[in-house]
């Protein structure tokens, strides 16, 4: 049964808080992880009493010490779990455990050197996490019963109040041997016959056609995009499948009012940057009770809050359907962290924020103390390696402090919003096959990413849908990058949507081909061209290409084409911007189409992020949704929300090293942080890295 989310944390109503009925009130949870066992002295009480000091009310533990804990097959020591769990209940600090699993002890791979993943590069050595196969075997009767043997140890210990399952999971490119054999039933069982794969997938090019199930060819070689996606989506599903089997375990131990949780990651570009490409986060945070994520930026001159806003979007959109409601847990970001992201004074308080107004119940550090080996050297906590007070430790006491003091207020934000971005994972993986061309190195994220930027630099709040979404309809808007793989009842949807009065923005390469990622055989866009009134039959990489007249204003150094354009010809669509260019210059670059009720707006080329914004600040009026949180512009953010009494909360955040000052845009209301009294249309300053949460009255 799923847990509210309103219950979860409940840490302040004692140490037996989640052995009790669950209840309605609840806080904010502020926390780090902590590996005792790493520590090089014994400094558990001091590290408390540091903790406490800075307002720390949770910390999460265990996963990543499978060989501390079983040393030797069936040998278990669970000795530095007790004696931190004991310590943090005696002083009042919650605890998530982790099933430690996502890191292998030597004496499994010794014993079944299977458990090792096989990928397209061979078989994986012993040394890194992440490197075992999640279906082996093996694999698996050796973590469930790593797994069952630590939650029957802890299960009963009243200083619990979650599980997380395993950590950051994927399938790690695992491809050998017994994994394709359970690709070739995953495909039997979804195709029925070898004809039918055949034809979806175009395999008579190249003398590819299977004739025989026992001449299924690994794809770790398969030259074919539609076989390459299938896969592709296989391995997504064995991350759903795993993760869904330990959960399935972990509630078997759990009480009630704890929950499980999982940290989903996202595509990784030296921080978090876009939509995960090997696990489908909405289906694989279905088991789960909280959506979890794991959310790194950059910080310094270089912080704009964007990749916070991004990640806690996604998190909050994966549980958009449960009866936990949206709200969800960051249960690692940084607080110092790499050398490059030791954050100026005021930055730690801006983001921790800036994690709150997407709706965030938790926020979590990793990790409390830097280590002093390993990978991870200098990969800095809240703690330096002196383990002393430092200025970021001195600013998360004021955060700890304001979490606790501001609860009431903040906790359980409920978010509306009418603007949603449709992914897909399908579509992702298309693209990534074909991009741009043979050399080109952009992919998916690179072209959703500017989308969701222009809409947060705007202050519209966003949701994130996928095709599988049961509430595409209930937005006003929709902005759909690259769709470029999909079913045809997705794109008949779609066509509904804005005949029934929605409005929606399509990029290019949207439309192109089915779910086989085999291009359709109709002009392009496809079934989408009824709503959107073009065609087109050709592309080309530009080359000199601007848009004619600088038709959005943006000055000839952002009125360039680059990377694709597609020589678009409407049909009933009204033509926002052609191409200017000798050759080009009389197909369309830009279209809107009234359609039914709606209206449907094509950009047929990759434009600078300028452009993209001024036509998504067109499309947000004309959907009736430019209000008065559009009135003030990146570097000066505001997320809203409703909070537990009902109330409309305002974050205004300065994500500029100068000082801002603004106009108030909303009702009357009271600044929380201070305590001040702010009228309506009142003149605000707020600090270089500032942040003011004003609470309407």
């Amino acid at each position: 049964m799923k847990v509210l989310v309103s219950t979860l944390l409940l840490f302040v109503l004692g140490p037996f808080a989640f052995a009790q009925p669950v209840k309605t009130n609840s806080s904010l949870l502020f926390g780090v992880a902590y590996y005792d066992e790493y520590m090089p002295y014994e400094r558990l009480e001091k590290d408390i009493a540091m903790m406490k000091e800075a307002g720390i009310n949770v910390v999460r533990i265990a996963e990543s010490t499978w060989s501390t804990m079983e040393p030797q097959e069936g040998v278990f020591d669970f000795s530095h779990i007790d004696r931190v769990l004991n310590a943090m209940h005696k002083a009042g600090i919650k605890v998530i455990v982790g099933t430690p699993t996502y890191a292998v002890p030597t004496w499994l791979v010794r014993k079944y050197p299977d458990v090792l993943a096989i990928t397209a590069q061979g078989p994986n050595r012993y040394g890194a996490r992440q490197n075992m196969d999640i279906a082996n075997t093996h694999f698996r009767q050796h973590a469930e019963q790593a797994i069952r043997k630590l939650l029957v140890h802890v299960k009963d210990h009243p200083a619990i109040i979650g599980y997380q399952v395993d950590n950051e999971t994927k399938a790690y490119n695992t491809a050998g041997p017994e994994v394709q054999k359970q690709f070739v039933a995953y495909m039997k069982t979804k195709f029925g016959t070898l004809e039918a794969i055949n034809k979806a997938f175009g395999l008579d090019y190249w003398s590819n056609r299977i004739n025989s199930w026992e001449d299924f060819p690994s794809m770790v070689g398969s030259i074919n995009a539609s076989q390459i996606a299938e896969f592709a989506k296989f391995q997504r599903k064995l991350v759903t499948d795993y993760l869904a089997w330990q959960t399935k375990i972990v509630n078997e131990y759990k009480r009630p009012g704890q929950f499980v949780t999982q940290n989903f990651d996202l595509e990784w570009r030296g921080y978090s940057y876009g939509i995960q490409p090997d696990v489908d986060h909405f289906a694989a945070a279905k088991a789960l009770d909280v959506a979890g994520i794991d959310i790194y930026h950059p910080t310094q001159d270089a912080l704009t809050g964007t990749e916070i806003a991004f990640g806690g979007d996604i998190a909050r959109s994966m549980k958009v359907d449960a009866s936990s409601g949206k709200n969800y847990l960051v249960i690692e970001t940084e607080a110092q962290g790499f050398p490059e992201w030791l954050p100026y004074p005021g930055q730690l308080r801006l983001q921790a924020f800036s994690h709150l107004a997407s709706g965030a119940n938790m926020l979590e550090y990793w990790h409390w103390h830097s280590t002093h080996n390993a990978i991870e050297t200098y990969w800095k906590g809240l703690l330096s390696h002196d383990f002393e007070p430092n200025p970021t430790y001195d600013e998360a006491k004021t955060i700890g402090k304001d979490f606790a003091r501001l609860s009431p207020q903040l906790v359980n934000l409920k978010k509306t919003n009418q603007v949603a971005i449709l992914f897909s994972n399908e579509a992702q993986t298309a693209f990534n096959a074909f991009k741009f061309g043979w050399y080109s190195q952009n992919n998916y994220n690179d072209i959703l990413r500017p989308m969701y930027d222009a809409l947060y630099r705007m202050n519209v709040g966003v949701d994130f849908i996928d095709p599988s979404s049961q509430n595409i309809e209930q937005y006003k808007l929709l902005v759909v990058p690259a769709l470029y793989a999909a079913p045809d009842s997705l794109l008949q949807r779609l066509n509904r949507f804005v005949k029934n009065g929605g409005h929606i923005v399509y990029t290019f390469k949207s439309g192109f081909s089915d779910q086989n990622v085999k291009v359709r055989t109709t002009p392009q866009p496809g079934l989408i061209s009824e709503a959107l009134g073009i065609t087109y039959t050709q592309f080309t990489i530009p080359q000199n290409v601007s848009l004619k007249g600088d038709p959005f204003g943006v000055g000839s150094d952002n009125n360039k084409v680059k990377g694709w354009m597609e020589l678009v010809t409407p049909t009933t669509a009204k033509v926002l911007a052609y191409y200017d260019h000798p050759v080009w210059g009389k197909y369309a670059a830009v279209t809107e189409n009234t359609f039914g009720k709606g209206l449907a707006t094509y950009i047929g080329c990759w434009t600078d992020g300028a452009v993209t914004e001024k036509i998504l600040a067109d499309a947000v009026r004309k959907a009736n949704l430019w209000g008065a949180a559009q009135l003030l512009h990146f570097p000066l953010i505001t997320r809203q929300g409703t909070n537990e009494q009902g109330k409309t909360v305002h974050y205004l955040f300065n994500y500029s090293a100068k000082p801002g000052q603004l106009t108030y845009p909303f009702a009357n209301g009271r600044e929380l942080i201070k305590g001040e009294t702010v009228p309506k249309n009142s003149v605000l300053d707020l600090a270089p890295w500032g942040v003011k949460i004003i609470e309407e009255q």
